[in-house]
This record gives structure tokens, C-alpha cells and sequence, in this order.
């Protein structure tokens, strides 16, 4: 599917219908060190192993895409979910 790099929407800061820039939202890095990462490396030391299921074989074929989208008068970014997709292509 495609989607243009500039669309028309609502911003809530500016309170109007402004062009906004869309790109593609990306995840950013885990941190090691969060507590919810050093809670999991806890409970899987020693014996007992992994404390919920690994998910071994793939269910879904393809994600939603989250598009990021940034206002061009104040700059507020906001996401919007997208929609199951098998390629997303931004023009």
C-alpha cells in the first residue's frame, strides 16, 4: 500500500488541520538495564528455566504498521495505527 510523505490532519496542539511529514515508526533499543529486563534475567537464572512460553512458530504473516506522523508547524509527533499490511511503501 502506498502513503504520501505530507497528508492533511488534525493537530491537536495547533488545534487545526495542518500538513504533517509521515515516516514509518520504528522500535527503539531495550535497555538492559529497565527493571522489567533485570527482573526477567533474574527468573531465568539457575534451574527452572524460561518462566512463560517461547513462541516458537510464527502465527501472524504480517504486522501492523504504526505510521509516525509529525506536524510542520510546531512539530508535534504522534502515531497512528495502521493497518495489517504486507508491505507499506511511503511516496
Amino acid at each position: 500500500m502506498n502513503i504520501p510523505k505530507e497528508i492533511m490532519t488534525y493537530c491537536p496542539r495547533c488545534r487545526s488541520h495542518r500538513p504533517h511529514s509521515v515516516s514509518l515508526y520504528k522500535e527503539g533499543k531495550r535497555r538492559a538495564l529497565a527493571k522489567g529486563e533485570r527482573h526477567h534475567k533474574r527468573e531465568r537464572r539457575g534451574y527452572g528455566g524460561q518462566k512463560y512460553p517461547i513462541l516458537r512458530r510464527k502465527a501472524k504473516t504480517t504486522k501492523k504498521q504504526t505510521l509516525k506522523i509529525k506536524c510542520k508547524t510546531c512539530g508535534y509527533t504522534m502515531h497512528r495505527k495502521g493497518i495489517r499490511l504486507r508491505k507499506l511503501t511511503i511516496t
